[in-house]
C-alpha cells in the first residue's frame, strides 16, 4: 500500500522552525550569540567528533554545525555530510605518512621507555573527574590567564615535533609481520556501494566517520567476552599531519596544509605468519579526524576483529563485517530511527484494519466452539 500525500501543514511546519531558533536564543537581551571561535576552541573534543563523524575536515564548519543544531552531534555531522556532497571533488589524495604528524600527544601502553619518550600532552586520563565548580562562574580575566601563563612556560620547547614509531621497533626485532611493498588501493565509501565481502580499505574507511559511541559498543563487547580481543597499545598519536598533495604542474608532492588527527596502533596475540614464516604478532589500526582518542581505540579493536572474520569466518557480532559496518554510521542510523517520526497514517491504518478482522476471526471461532 503506498503513501498518500499529506495536505496543509506547512504554517505548522514554519512554527516549528521558529520555534526552535526561539529555544536557541532563549536568553533574550540578556545573552549574546555563541561565536564559532568559542565553540571551536573551548568545545574542542565536541568539534573533533563531529568532524570526524560528518567525514570533512572543517573545524570552523563543524562549529556552525554544532551551533545550528544546539550541540546535537548526530544532526550536525549530518548537516556536515550534506555539506560536503555539494562540493566538488579535485583530486585522490596520495597515501600519506603519519610518522610525519607534529604531535601534541604520544603515548604507548607496551614500553615505559619507547624511542622520544612519552608525550602525555592534553588529556583527562590522569585527573579526578570531579566538578570544577569554580568554572561555573570563571571570569573573563581568569580565563584569558590561563593559556598565556601555560605558554609563558614554553612546555615541550625543547621537544621535536615528530617521533619514531613504535611499531618500527617492533618489526625490526621480527615480531611483526613486514609491511606490504605496495599498499593496496584504498575503497572509496562515498563513491561505491559496500557489496559485501570488501576489502579492510573500506572497513577502516567507514570506520573513520562512524559515530563513536557504536564503535565503542560494539568493541565493548568483543572485550567483554563476544569476542578475543584484549590489545596491547603500541602507540596513540595526536597530532597535525601534513597533507602533502602533488603539484598541479611539476607533480612534486608539497604540503598543502595540516590536519588534526588520531591514529591508534594495538597489538594483538600472536599468529602464524601468512607465508609460513614464524608467529608474530596481529595488529589493529584505527585513524581519525580530531582529537578522538576512545573512537581511534575502538576501530583499531574492531579492525583487528574483522580482519579475523574476514580471513576465518565471523565467531560473534564484533568479527562480522557486515553487521559492523552497516550499524556504526550514526547518520544512518539517526535517519532510520527518526523517519518513524514521519507520517505513517497509511499504513497503521492498514495494520488496525488487519487487525480488527483478525479479532473478529478468533471470535467468531470461540464462538462455534463455544
Amino acid at each position: 500500500m503506498g503513501y498518500v500525500a499529506i495536505k496543509g501543514g506547512g504554517r505548522a511546519i514554519e512554527g516549528s522552525h521558529a520555534a526552535v531558533e526561539a529555544l536557541r536564543t532563549a536568553e533574550g537581551a540578556a545573552g549574546s550569540p555563541l561565536s564559532l571561535s568559542a565553540i571551536e576552541h573551548q568545545l574542542r573534543l565536541l568539534t573533533s567528533r563531529v568532524v570526524s563523524e560528518g567525514g570533512l575536515y572543517h573545524p570552523r564548519l563543524a562549529a556552525l554545525a554544532i551551533k545550528q543544531m544546539q550541540g546535537d552531534t548526530l544532526e550536525a555531522a549530518f548537516a556536515l555530510r550534506a555539506y560536503r556532497s555539494t562540493k566538488p571533488r579535485l583530486l585522490e589524495m596520495p597515501v600519506q605518512d603519519t610518522s610525519k604528524m607534529r604531535l601534541i600527544r604520544r603515548i604507548s601502553s607496551a614500553f615505559k621507555d619507547i624511542p622520544g619518550g612519552q608525550m602525555l600532552g592534553p588529556t583527562y586520563d590522569y585527573a579526578l573527574r570531579l566538578m570544577r565548580l569554580d568554572l561555573a562562574d570563571e571570569s573573563p580575566e581568569a580565563f584569558r590567564s590561563v593559556a598565556s601563563r601555560f605558554m609563558g612556560q614554553r612546555p615541550g620547547a625543547d621537544l621535536p615535533d615528530t617521533f619514531p614509531k613504535v611499531l618500527d621497533a617492533l618489526r625490526a626485532d621480527g615480531l611483526l609481520p613486514p609491511l606490504a611493498s605496495r599498499p593496496a588501493d584504498a575503497f572509496d565509501i562515498t563513491r561505491e556501494p559496500l557489496v559485501f565481502p570488501v576489502p579492510r580499505s573500506a572497513a577502516l574507511a567507514t570506520m573513520a566517520r562512524a559515530e563513536t559511541g557504536s564503535l565503542l559498543a560494539i568493541a565493548y563487547s568483543n572485550m567483554r567476552g563476544y569476542g578475543d580481543v584484549h590489545p596491547t597499545i603500541a602507540e596513540l598519536r595526536v597530532g597535525y599531519l601534513p597533507v602533502m598533495l602533488p603539484h598541479p604542474v611539476t607533480g612534486e608532492l608539497i604540503e598543502a596544509g595540516e590536519v588534526l588527527m588520531t591514529e591508534c596502533e594495538v597489538v594483538a596475540m600472536y599468529e602464524s605468519d601468512d607465508n609460513d614464516g614464524p608467529p608474530v604478532f596481529t595488529l589493529g589500526y584505527g585513524a581519525c579526524f580530531g582529537h578522538n582518542e576512545v573512537k581511534a581505540i575502538a576501530m583499531a579493536i574492531l579492525d583487528r576483529a574483522l580482519q579475523k572474520g574476514m580471513r576465518d569466518g565471523p565467531s560473534n557480532p564484533s568479527e562480522d563485517p557486515e553487521f559492523v559496518l552497516l550499524h556504526v554510521d550514526g547518520v544512518d542510523s539517526m535517519g532510520f530511527a527518526s523517519h518513524y517520526k514521519m507520517p505513517h497514517y497509511v499504513t497503521f491504518q492498514s495494520d488496525m484494519d488487519r487487525l480488527r478482522t483478525t479479532q473478529g476471526k478468533a471470535a467468531d471461532t470461540q464462538g462455534v466452539k463455544a
